[in-house]
């Protein structure tokens, strides 16, 4: 999907809308899709360092979000989600790529769900250690150096 505009901003920096509807997007793909009753809201956005990426379409909509945290040894990459009416748009993959730049040249982190473990492959990540489930679910863990 070509005309979508990508962002990328710290906590404080996101407006007050766009806050509310990426974390609204998070709740309804991970909490309520996915079944899982867990603390979306977890801090870990106001860390320093930490950015917020998200892809808006024409109508301001947020269509995809992740987010970028800072790590002692890097970055993580978490909170990968696509709205349901703008999945296999490559939105997600658009963000990853802006996400990786941002990081720069340094080892990167994440925990895939394992059926995404090839789609991560993708962008340099490998698996480094044994599968393990997360309220219900399975995933792995991945790295970029």
């Amino acid at each position: 999907m070509s005309d979508v505009t990508v962002h990328e901003a710290a906590l404080d920096d996101v407006p007050a809308r766009t806050l509310h509807d990426l974390l609204r997007l998070r709740v309804d793909v991970f909490v309520v899709e996915q079944e899982c009753a867990y603390a979306e809201i977890d801090g870990r956005d106001g860390e320093p360092g930490a950015l917020l990426l998200w892809a808006e379409d024409p109508r301001g909509r947020v269509a995809a979000t992740l987010r970028l945290l800072r790590e002692p040894d890097g970055r993580r990459i978490g909170r990968v989600a696509t709205a349901a009416e703008f999945r296999g748009a490559g939105l997600a993959a658009q963000l990853m790529r802006r996400a990786l730049e941002l990081a720069g040249d340094v080892p990167v982190v994440l925990d895939a769900q394992a059926h995404l473990e090839p789609w991560y492959a993708r962008f340099g990540f490998a698996a480094t250690g044994a599968p393990f489930t997360e309220d219900g679910i399975p995933h792995v863990p991945m790295r970029r150096a």
